[in-house]
């Protein structure tokens, strides 16, 4: 674990921080690609990894600040200066509307936008994982005996009783920390299956299908990945034994099987039948 890479004045560079900034810069040379391939100009893809990044970001850090806001308030630089403190869901719905703005601005369908951009935040939320996973953010999983499972004792979050949490009987979260504690790694976990999300919809692109089947594929593996993990994720259970990120992944499979089945029977549209992108200025 190296939460922190480096201190230059008042400033702190996190190793979340950059394996974030890795995460977009892999997020644009995908679409990049896919724009090239689609005979789509660049620098659209650009403009669609910045505004997504900056809206992404944006909203994953408001959520977090509207879930914990009196923590915040006792402490308001960290909601500008804090190396952790991220919802994933504040995220992509950031990301989403940032490209429904681009593919506006930019004449683009945004089903089209939709499907270039799935792979990119396949692998792009692979990469953050493994900054979760350096800088200890407190994303890890219930105590384990599992021989993979592992400890966390530099995390920036601290790695302590207020942390280290468990399931009581009843399934309220409590303290599940005791010396030589290990936990589940759950971002590890994560970044696997979101690899193998983006390893799926990157073999798909050739095939393109009708408009939009990308996406909504994305938004059911995705949602599937996160559902998963969060059986063994610290996260308090609100509703039927469920957290609130697997009600909004929940909600992310069946929208996404749904336009599927209603919406992905559209014609099967081949790289030589595609018609030119017209250009723009």
């Amino acid at each position: 674990m190296i939460p922190v890479l480096m201190r230059i004045g008042p400033f702190t560079i996190y190793s979340y921080g950059l394996m974030m900034a890795l995460g977009f810069i892999a997020a644009d040379i995908v679409v990049m690609l896919e724009c090239r391939r689609r005979g789509i100009p660049t620098d659209y893809a650009s403009s669609l990894v910045l505004w997504a990044a900056i809206a992404g970001l944006a909203g994953a850090r408001l959520l977090d600040i509207a879930n914990n806001l009196g923590a915040y308030l006792a402490d308001p630089k960290t909601m500008l200066l804090s190396g952790s403190g991220f919802v994933w869901y504040g995220g992509l719905i950031g990301g989403i509307l940032a490209t429904a703005f681009v593919s506006r601005r930019y004449g683009v369908r945004f089903l089209t936008t939709a499907d270039i951009a799935a792979p990119a935040l396949a692998i792009g939320q692979a990469l953050g994982r493994v900054g979760c996973q350096l800088s200890g953010d407190g994303d890890w999983g219930l105590p384990s005996k599992l021989p993979w499972a592992m400890a966390y004792p530099r995390a920036i979050v601290g790695w302590n009783a207020q942390t280290v949490l468990k399931l009581d009987s009843h399934g309220n979260l409590v303290s599940g920390f005791y010396p030589g504690v290990r936990v589940q790694p759950a971002p590890v976990y994560e970044t696997i299956l979101y690899l193998a999300v983006f390893a799926v919809l990157w073999s798909m692109r050739r095939r393109v299908q009708a408009e939009g089947r990308i996406f909504y594929l994305y938004l059911v593996l995705a949602g599937a990945s996160r559902f998963l993990v969060e059986f063994v994720r610290v996260n308090p259970r609100v509703v039927l034994g469920l957290t609130e990120a697997q009600i909004v992944a929940a909600v992310m499979i069946v929208l996404g099987t749904a336009a599927l089945a209603l919406g992905g029977r559209g014609q099967t549209v081949t790289d030589s039948q595609r018609e030119p992108a017209r250009a723009w200025h």
